[in-house]
């Protein structure tokens, strides 16, 4: 899943709507599966990061983890969170794992 500023997906041509945006979500949720590999994962988020987004989690069901992503910093590492917040990126933002898990 994936989230652009209205500001931002604004500013894009009506063709680049259309089309493969070239545009860097602001943030970004990826779901390891079971074909996935976690550093190939972990390769991706830190690509959306230095490319422009602002925050990335990536949610690795088997062990219960949440890596947050933010520019310049170090992911942090959740075990097994009840929830994820998007503060102060996404304000109000709250994502339940609940379900995921």
């Amino acid at each position: 899943a994936a989230w652009i500023r209205p500001e931002r997906w604004n500013a894009l041509t009506e063709a680049e709507q259309a089309a493969f945006a070239p545009i860097c979500p602001d943030f970004v949720v990826e779901l390891k599966s079971c074909s996935d590999t976690l550093s190939g994962l972990q390769a991706k988020l830190e690509e959306y990061m230095v490319n422009g987004a602002l925050l990335g989690l990536l949610i690795d069901r088997q062990p219960r983890q949440v890596h947050v992503y933010r520019p310049g910093q170090a992911p942090e590492i959740l075990e097994n969170p009840d929830g994820v917040s998007g503060d102060p990126e996404l304000p109000g933002f709250q994502l339940q794992m609940a379900k995921i898990w």
